[in-house]
């Protein structure tokens, strides 16, 4: 097993609120870090926030403000996550408009650009905003829209850019798949961007006038030109470790370690493809591992905000908790596949399976070790059980949750089969076992869970070690 290791969401844009999209991302690839953490392996997690390109520029003219005092107040509400949904403490925060960062994107560009993979020509183009990506007849519906951003026009840019030479690393890349079959997860996915490849790549822009759009990172030797938004974000998942001015951490995370990066299904081209491409440009090593997520659906819909229909994640964990929130995105929600939302569903989920499940269940067996046993019962230290730990390397956290709540269920049959409550009247040592090895499965319960909800999974912790009962429900119902 390898002892160092890496895991990276996308960086979302700066150009609205945080919602529960990008929450769901964030906290399942906490899930990760701290599982890895947990069984003793070093890691580096890195999240923050892509604050370059035209749809951050147009969104601060809208409100009247310098870019970057735009992206500095909206920065600091994704910063807030992290003590919202209670993640990873030693959480990395980078922002694109670092000093270090910008740094580290003219380096790479000027590296591939020397190896021989950016050029400049002038062309013409139809682009997506929503996007950010140039998009072919074939990507658009019948009225000539994007697929994904329907209600946005689309730009035509006609102008003389740099470009990276894509196309050239059609075969590098389906050998790099071939090489790594489990690159892409799930494999549905590695078989799309697989056939997106096999079907022929295309040299895509680099850079934009700075006249027609400054606010970005200015391309070395043409103060004309700044970067495109991908090719400058997309940078993060190394400036973050300090590349290249400082190469230990790179060397130990990313090119001796295994990174990982979390993204959407929307992400799927830029993230396994034309980064992956980049770094073989650049002639640095690439990810191991890229998850996909689907996406949430509201009302029907794709959760998006050009559908307005995000919902708030702050909003939900002043309603529900914090550990409600990380148990319903990371068990009720498939893995892989779109997953729809309500609020009727969140709060079934809520009442079911932590008022009335969980909940219910260190009460009841709190209440029976405070009245039965005269002290706090020593219990062993389990390690994570083999089902559980492959289902956390697949990256399939829905199946990891249902196995804890599989142990909530073996308590309950326990309960329900032995009856200690009545048993303690005919046979109060027999009864008194039976509760001790009750203790000892909840213990299990809050050894398993405490990578998903780390609160929960303490406090459950604290009542066996004062062998009281939780003076507060863990989760009151929420009707």
């Amino acid at each position: 097993m390898n002892k160092n290791f890496y895991i990276t969401t996308t960086l979302p844009y700066v150009n609205s609120d945080p919602h529960i999209g990008f929450a769901m991302e964030i906290i399942r690839a906490d899930v990760i870090a701290r599982y890895k953490k947990n069984i003793g392996v070093d890691v580096f997690f890195n999240t923050g926030t892509d604050e370059h390109g035209i749809k951050v520029y147009i969104k601060a003219l809208e409100a009247e403000m310098d870019p970057k005092t735009y992206v500095d107040r909206y920065a600091e509400k994704f910063f807030s996550l992290k003590k919202a949904l209670n993640l990873f403490p030693d959480l990395n925060f980078i922002r694109t408009t670092d000093e270090h960062h910008t740094r580290s994107a003219q380096a790479f560009w000027r590296i591939c650009k020397k190896n021989g993979h950016i050029y400049k020509k002038n062309y013409q183009a139809k682009y997506c905003t929503g996007c950010e990506l140039e998009k072919t007849d074939s990507e658009l519906n019948d009225e000539g829209k994007c697929l994904i951003h329907p209600n946005r026009e689309l730009e035509l840019i006609d102008e003389e850019n740099y470009f990276f030479k894509f196309s050239e690393f059609q075969k590098p890349l389906l050998d790099f798949y071939d090489k790594t079959p489990d690159f892409v997860i799930p494999d549905f996915r590695y078989n799309e961007i697989k056939s997106f490849v096999t079907r022929g790549l295309s040299d895509f822009s680099i850079s934009r006038l700075k006249s027609k759009m400054p606010w970005g990172v200015e391309v070395p030797d043409d103060a004309d030109h700044v970067m495109y938004v991908w090719f400058d974000a997309l940078v993060n998942y190394i400036s973050c470790l300090g590349w290249p001015d400082e190469t230990d951490k790179f060397e130990k995370y990313w090119a001796q370690g295994t990174p990982v990066q979390y993204c959407g299904k929307d992400n799927l081209r830029q993230q396994a493809a034309m980064w992956q491409a980049m770094l073989m440009a650049a002639a640095l090593p690439n990810s191991r591992h890229i998850v996909i997520d689907g996406f949430i659906n509201v009302a029907g819909q794709k959760m998006a905000k050009s559908a307005g229909n995000m919902i708030d994640p702050f909003q939900l964990v002043e309603e529900y908790g914090t550990d409600a929130i990380r148990y319903f995105l990371t068990r009720e929600l498939q893995p892989f596949e779109d997953s729809d939302y309500t609020p009727n569903r969140l709060q079934d989920a809520y009442n079911a399976n932590l008022a009335n499940g969980l909940g219910n269940l260190t009460s009841r067996i709190m209440q029976m070790a405070e009245t039965n046993l005269d002290s706090p019962i020593e219990v062993k230290n389990v390690p994570f059980h083999p089902d559980f730990i492959k289902h956390l390397e697949n990256f399939d956290l829905q199946k990891a949750c249902d196995f804890i709540w599989h142990l909530v269920g073996q308590a309950d049959l326990l309960i329900q089969d032995k009856q200690p409550f009545k048993l303690i009247k005919t046979d109060p040592e027999e009864a008194k076992e039976v509760i001790k090895k009750l203790i000892q499965q909840l213990h299990s319960i809050a050894t398993h869970l405490e990578i998903f909800m780390p609160e929960t999974a303490e406090k459950i912790k604290q009542t066996i070690k004062t062998n009281r009962k939780p003076e507060q429900p863990l989760f009151a119902r929420n009707d």
